[in-house]
């Protein structure tokens, strides 16, 4: 049985606060989509970090994860720490399909929702 699941990937910070919206994701996410496993994961400063979450989507037996960065765009993290730390977890996991999607912010849809958000400012 193929068993997919999502790594809501962030970067983190000092600041307790600052990952709440992330927290609310999470929730929105399990309220939704309550059939499809979802962890958070973190770059720095917060934990789970990658391997922690995709460890324990393993562990549930997940044979597929699917991790999606939660940046809007594609810096220096993406583009160079974030393929290392996933290529780490590829050799660890060499039993799952482990894939990631570009930056939350490169997508259409979410470039939609943020001028929508801002024209409700008006």
């Amino acid at each position: 049985m193929n068993t997919k699941a999502i790594v809501l990937f962030g970067h983190g910070a000092r600041d307790a606060r600052w990952r709440e919206p992330f927290d609310r994701l999470a929730s929105l996410w399990k309220a939704q989509r309550p059939q499809v496993p979802m962890e958070l994961a973190f770059l720095e400063l917060m934990h789970p970090n990658l391997e922690e979450a995709i460890t324990t989507q393993v562990s549930a037996g997940a044979t597929e994860v699917v991790v999606v960065p939660v940046f809007f765009g594609q810096g220096g993290h993406l583009r160079n720490d974030f393929p290392v730390l996933l290529n780490a977890c590829r050799e660890k996991f060499p039993q799952i399909a482990l894939t990631a999607t570009p930056a939350v912010g490169e997508d259409d849809a979410v470039l939609q929702a943020i001028i929508e958000f801002s024209a409700r400012a008006l």
